[in-house]
């Protein structure tokens, strides 16, 4: 898809839930990237400090599925993120086993990109209106636990 805005003209109609989402998450993630970019950041790379942030040390294997990311594309992250500076990882008890977490400079980074991404996030829920947003929110959050437990 080309970087240009996409009208809902231009959507057709698609035959399964999983096309469905994906280019509903490609839209949603366009918003956001565009957002993030002028703080340094991808939403991949925001949501995984935010979920460090949360978690506070975290296995590859546990941000993995609690992210629901390949492993690949989270080696590659967290790559890029330690490569900044704003993550370190070390190894656990297992020696195949790595544990990351946030650096101070990791933090600054995810304060530097809140407002980025509050942007994004009002964007989106001044298009649907505060209803149609707290019905977006259950809907995915029914549709996510029903995938996660296919």
């Amino acid at each position: 898809m080309s970087a240009r805005a996409t009208s809902g003209e231009d959507l057709f109609p698609l035959p399964c839930a999983c096309q469905k989402l994906r280019r509903l998450t490609r839209l949603v993630t366009r918003i956001y990237d565009q957002e993030l970019r002028k703080a340094g950041l991808e939403i991949t790379q925001y949501s995984l400090l935010t979920a460090l942030d949360a978690v506070g040390e975290g296995k590859q294997k546990r941000l993995a599925a609690g992210l629901a990311l390949d492993s690949t594309t989270l080696t590659r992250t967290l790559g890029l993120l330690a490569k900044q500076g704003w993550v370190r990882g070390r190894r656990g008890q297992d020696r195949r086993e790595r544990i990351f977490s946030l650096t101070p400079a990791g933090r600054r980074q995810m304060a530097r990109a809140r407002p980025r991404w509050e942007r994004a996030e009002r964007t989106l829920r001044k298009r649907l209106g505060p209803a149609e947003w707290k019905r977006m929110e259950l809907a995915v959050a029914r549709v996510t636990a029903a995938a996660a437990q296919a």
